[in-house]
């Protein structure tokens, strides 16, 4: 600021009420009495991809928005979202179904206890012959549970990340992350690029239920089948969900454009399938170009939508 010697006319920042940003941004707001807006996570993952596709304000779209955190309107942690909507204003049309984080941040550096919270939600038994149960002593596997049965520090989560963390915890590819995203990472390099068979999501009014892919999961894995057949299974399987989503809505809606934004569509794989789905059945996908997917693109699309806010005044 002092080297540009600008000076802010209204400030723009995230949602969350615990980052360093938002705290510092609210403070000044009112010191300096500066308008303030804060714009959804997953808003702004959208509105950046638009803008680096040069979208024009006005188009609704549909939104595929995947990555790890994010701060909801309703306070819980998001990151599966489906939204519809452009720069100036979004709903939430789908969302993953939602699961506990057990110990809250500190789950991410632990896909297995991520993976047995999933277990837990889906009402399905923590046996002794799998990976994440293994990986945990009998009495951490002991205080998780008394966690997740009171829902003691478990907040609420929609994140497609944490999935990717659970999918990975059960196979046996990763249990203590020692980095962001290294479980998705690892399950997505083990991937079997011939295996074309697919794990089913049942898509409901608003949301996206998992119990069933984890079911097939687990019969899998006692079935002998291979990490590389699970993890292809499971990128098909999602792959087949985004489509079928955008059927959905443009049934209800005659959209035919899609938006990928958000760390999980660094996932090339998971790109590269879904994109070929979609734009097979006649749907135009904007993808990221310029601009990060992950949160690298977060400011931009801030930007995006407090100028839209702007021209809507």
């Amino acid at each position: 600021q002092n080297l540009f010697r600008i000076k802010p006319l209204k400030i723009v920042v995230d949602l969350h009420p615990e980052y360093l940003s938002t705290k510092y941004a609210v403070d000044r707001a009112c010191k300096e009495q500066l308008p303030l807006l804060q714009v959804q996570h997953h808003h702004a993952h959208l509105a950046a991809c638009l803008a680096d596709n040069h979208w024009v304000s006005g188009q609704d779209v549909i939104g595929l928005i995947f990555d790890g955190t994010g701060y909801g309107t309703d306070g819980k942690i998001w990151g599966g979202e489906v939204l519809v909507g452009e720069y100036s204003s979004v709903k939430r049309r789908f969302h993953l179904a939602e699961t506990m984080l057990p110990g809250g941040d500190s789950a991410i550096r632990n896909p297995s206890k991520i993976a047995l919270s999933n277990l837990y939600s889906a009402d399905l038994p923590w046996t002794e012959d799998l990976p994440p149960v293994q990986a945990l002593s009998e009495q951490e596997l002991a205080i998780l549970k008394t966690q997740l049965e009171n829902r003691l520090n478990c907040p609420i989560t929609t994140s497609m990340g944490r999935l990717f963390d659970a999918v990975a915890s059960l196979v046996g590819i990763r249990q203590i992350a020692t980095y962001e995203g290294q479980a998705a990472i690892e399950l997505e390099n083990v991937c079997d690029p011939q295996e074309e068979n697919a794990y089913k999501f049942t898509l409901n009014t608003d949301n996206i239920e998992t119990a069933e892919v984890f079911d097939h999961i687990l019969l899998n894995l006692r079935m002998g089948i291979s990490k590389s057949t699970i993890s292809a299974r499971f990128h098909n399987g999602l792959a087949n969900l985004c489509l079928d989503i955008c059927k959905t809505i443009q049934k209800e809606s005659g959209l035919q454009t899609v938006a990928l934004s958000g760390g999980v569509w660094q996932n090339i794989t998971l790109l590269t399938k879904t994109t070929t789905l979609l734009r097979n059945q006649g749907f135009s996908v904007l993808q990221h170009h310029q601009v990060p997917a992950n949160d690298g693109g977060i400011a931009l699309g801030q930007l995006m939508v407090a100028a839209a806010a702007k021209e809507s005044n």
